[in-house]
């Protein structure tokens, strides 16, 4: 069973948005035994929207379509599937009507004439009503075909997807599995990884398939199996999980059940009910963007002190400027002074802190560009690593937030 995913909209060409919709239909799509074939993005435009349905038609089971239903008249996706369907008649649905005032009257605004355009879809559609906003969805199935049409704001798609849309789809069609085992791991790359694991990678049957997915300083090992029998399946992976072990036993940090290593370790301060600071230069508060992202972080996080200059740094962390002078700012010892600044202000368990060039100059020193180094400070010690991230600046800050967390549930570990 395969699927194609069409988003709509100019906004999305020229950059102006990220597509997160389409990701998430994806991933959503997966856990019940659909396969992605393709996602297309394409303009507002009739003839572009008909040549897509017409392709997409002839290599999917399932069409589904994001964005162009809006009350205006750039948005032109109703009208469009209507002609793709032989000419379809445009109708008012009288239950959509009473949907929009029933929550225009919560929010005390008035109906106005123009939101009678939403109600007024193909006559062959079936009405799947939008909980979350004015714009219902459509459900068609034309020559063996689903397509479906939904609105392209992200939580009015999303309620759609999970309530109506996959419910449908797997009551009408019968559906293999496909799961997922994901290792993680750190500290090697993904050709040395491939090396070693070569003839394991080889040996896999046919309906079992393993992904390498790089990032800064990690390698995710996705494995993925395909079949009719659930357990056998999942028997299967457990196997080929535990073989990968064996091979490479020193750079894995554990399976990845969807939850990102920020996610991780906040599990693991919450569980061991400790506390966490970081005082950041070159990432300018990205590490503590990253830890305060996880739902919850107000459990274990505690705060951050971006101190970008020498001045900062000093009056705020108290890093002497004996050390700065003798050192520079980009140093193992006012990274580990920062660290225990921090922590001492803020009374932590942990206290993370970064400092280095991220480039593309230095700052009156002569560390070549991308030196970073990472320092921790426990309740017993402290201790501090220096990296080279190379180059761009981009990939140094990013890689620095990666490393740094890294360290850090190393160190909780």
């Amino acid at each position: 069973m395969q699927a194609e995913i069409i988003t709509i909209g100019d906004e999305i060409l020229i950059g102006q948005i990220v597509d997160t919709n389409s990701q998430f239909i994806g991933q959503q799509l997966n856990k019940i035994g659909v396969a992605v074939y393709q996602i297309t993005s394409i303009q507002d435009d009739e003839q572009h929207i008909l040549n897509a349905l017409k392709e997409a038609q002839s290599r999917v089971d399932i069409v589904i379509l994001t964005g162009g239903l809006g009350p205006t008249k750039d948005d032109i996706t109703k009208k469009t599937i209507a002609k793709f369907f032989n000419d379809d008649k445009i109708v008012e649905y009288p239950e959509v009507i009473t949907h929009i005032k029933g929550l225009f009257a919560k929010m005390n605004h008035p109906f106005k004439e123009i939101q009678r355009y939403q109600a007024q879809l193909p006559s062959k559609a079936t009405l799947l009503m939008n909980h979350f906003g004015t714009a219902p969805g459509m459900w068609f199935y034309e020559n063996e075909t689903v397509f479906v049409s939904l609105p392209g704001v992200p939580y009015e798609m999303k309620g759609l997807i999970k309530n109506q849309v996959l419910p449908r789809i797997q009551k009408q069609f019968k559906l293999p599995f496909i799961i997922h085992k994901t290792i993680m791991t750190y500290g090697q790359g993904e050709s040395t990884i491939a090396e070693i694991i070569e003839d394991f990678e080889n040996s896999l049957p046919k309906h079992i398939k393993l992904a390498y997915l790089p990032s800064y300083g990690r390698v995710r090992l996705r494995l993925s199996a395909k079949g009719e029998e659930r357990i056998e399946l999942e028997n299967e992976l457990n196997a080929a999980v535990a073989k990968i072990y064996q091979l490479i036993p020193d750079i894995i940090t554990g399976l990845d059940d969807d939850a990102s290593l920020e996610k991780r370790v906040g599990e693991l301060l919450k569980t061991s009910n400790k506390t966490i600071c970081t005082a950041e230069s070159l990432t300018g508060g990205k590490i503590a963007a990253t830890l305060v992202s996880v739902a919850g972080a107000s459990a274990y996080f505690s705060g951050s002190f971006v101190t970008y200059t020498a001045a900062v740094k000093n009056k705020i962390l108290n890093v002497s400027k004996e050390t700065i002078e003798k050192h520079t700012l980009v140093s193992k010892q006012v990274a580990l002074e920062m660290a225990k600044g921090a922590k001492e202000k803020l009374q932590t368990n942990y206290a993370i802190a970064v400092t280095g060039n991220a480039g593309p100059t230095t700052d009156k020193n002569t560390d070549n560009l991308g030196t970073v180094f990472i320092a921790l400070a426990t309740d017993s010690k402290a201790i501090v690593e220096e990296f080279n991230f190379g180059q761009p600046r981009e990939k140094v800050i990013n890689r620095t937030v990666s490393k740094a967390l890294e360290i850090l549930q190393r160190e909780i570990l």
